[in-house]
């Protein structure tokens, strides 16, 4: 098998076969499937979306970080279906960002987003007081109608219902349930992905979340919790 990474790879976007490959792991997720398509996976899949996001870190900064295929099945009752059904990477360490800068690809296309995915407890609270502040919270609402506007989703783990201290009926509820804000979309694959139409679909959703991503940095900030405390109950 070639080295999937060679020093001069360049990105040349995604054939068609590369959605392809996730619809079959979709069908069959096996390790005979994923052996026997392999190389596509470490050359076309990984391959391909570790090249956007070096081409990418060229313009934005930051350090490519890609995820393991294989699901943690340690602690999983369901161990039958060992690999992820979505190949992810981000750019991390970009300057003046708290926030990665995420793309994934899957049988449904190229997504990219960007945010804060999992706030701390700390990052709750500054996030719930911000959201509740008259100035603050209206501005937030702005930024969210701006993405949306912008052909973004802004979507987030949320509670099912008020967290404690505030009304059911506060007129930024919605916002209060969050407990991870993130903005982005996905661009279909089915036909295959250009270069170029690849990139800009990255790099123009990651810059139409930089607004929302600037409050987030401004009234929340990263988290001073270390990351094993961070599992603590839901409030």
């Amino acid at each position: 098998m070639r080295d999937p990474h060679p020093m001069d790879a360049a990105f040349h976007g995604f054939a068609p076969g590369v959605f392809e490959w996730f619809a079959g792991l979709e069908r069959d997720n096996s390790k005979a499937y994923f052996t026997a398509t392999r190389d596509r996976y470490e050359t076309d899949v990984r391959g391909g979306l570790q090249a956007l996001l070096d081409e990418l870190s060229e313009t934005f900064g930051g350090e490519v970080k890609l995820f393991r295929q294989q699901r943690d099945l340690r602690f999983a009752p369901d161990r039958s279906a060992p690999y992820k059904t979505t190949t992810y990477g981000l750019l991390h360490g970009v300057p003046g960002r708290v926030a990665g800068l995420y793309a994934q690809l899957s049988s449904g296309g190229l997504y990219a987003g960007t945010g804060y995915h999992q706030l701390a407890r700390d990052q709750l609270e500054r996030f719930r007081a911000a959201v509740a502040d008259e100035r603050a919270g209206h501005r937030l609402e702005e930024l969210g109608a701006a993405a949306r506007a912008a052909g973004l989703d802004v979507v987030g783990e949320r509670l099912r219902t008020a967290p404690r201290g505030y009304a059911r009926d506060h007129p930024r509820i919605a916002l209060l349930r969050h407990r991870a804000l993130i903005a982005g979309r996905t661009l279909p694959g089915a036909d295959g992905i250009g270069r170029d139409a690849a990139l800009d679909h990255v790099a123009s959703t990651w810059r139409a979340a930089e607004p929302l991503n600037a409050w987030l940095d401004e009234h929340v900030g990263p988290s001073a919790i270390a990351a094993l405390e961070r599992g603590g109950r839901r409030t």
